[in-house]
């Protein structure tokens, strides 16, 4: 059967997940800026609640992921503290300021990871060439890599998504993302041979505190009375068209 991981920003996302029978969580916190990482907090009850593996972004902040030297000591940080509260394994993916991995700093998050699984994460998709990149991350001796084939959605070049899979072979595991949703889901599968995908299942959610309110405390972009919650159901219909795979 086909994985199913869900990309979750909060302890209550996770649990939702769960419930909805999805196979696998990615943790992250602010995923209006792609993805950062989600507190010890959100780890642990959602540790405590769940009995799925639970893999924890490592990003500390948005744009980009060439990283100064004080943000990559805060992400060795926070990967040790992710290990000891109970990750089931990190999520990074660091590059040079040229978009070529960054193989040093990878192998040592890797280290830092131990026996913990390893994802390299959609940072894959802007390097200069995916299967030169491929290459360097089995050499790392990572788990697996989440791509949307070098596009903003993997629906829009499966015939390259289809050949990373194929070139990472039995080495190294592929799990498709980017604007997976259920009406494209079969022709994803179908066309790529896929065996792992990521997605989201938000709903928005309205906080009537905020309702009538003239204060900002949001940038331009994010509403000020407007939140997502993973829904339930989304997720049991995608798991239900995964089924039949």
């Amino acid at each position: 059967m086909i994985k199913l991981e869900i990309c979750c920003a909060s302890a209550a996302d996770a649990v939702n997940a769960f419930k909805g029978g999805a196979d696998r969580i990615e943790l992250n916190s602010a995923i209006a800026y792609g993805g950062l990482t989600p507190s010890l907090a959100d780890l642990e009850l959602v540790k405590a609640k769940t009995n799925i593996p639970v893999m924890v972004m490592i990003r500390p902040r948005s744009g980009g992921f060439s990283y100064s030297k004080m943000e990559f000591e805060v992400m060795k940080k926070e990967a040790e503290l992710a290990v000891e509260s109970g990750a089931d394994g990190l999520v990074f993916g660091i590059l040079k300021e040229n978009r070529e991995l960054d193989l040093r700093r990878n192998r040592i998050l890797k280290e830092i990871a131990g026996d913990k699984e390893t994802v390299f994460h959609r940072a894959f998709d802007i390097v200069p060439d995916p299967f030169a990149a491929l290459d360097k991350i089995k050499e790392i001796g990572m788990d697996r890599v989440l791509t949307s084939a070098l596009a903003n959605k993997v629906a829009d070049n499966l015939q390259l998504a289809k050949e990373i899979i194929a070139y990472a072979g039995e080495e190294l595991e592929i799990v498709l993302g980017g604007g997976i949703r259920e009406h494209n889901l079969k022709e994803i599968i179908e066309q790529t041979n896929c065996r792992e995908v990521h997605l989201s299942a938000f709903n928005k959610k309205v906080d009537k505190s905020m309702l009538k309110q003239k204060l900002k405390f949001n940038s331009d972009c994010i509403s000020e009375f407007e939140y997502k919650l993973t829904d339930i159901q989304k997720v049991k219909s995608v798991k239900e068209i995964l089924s039949h795979y």
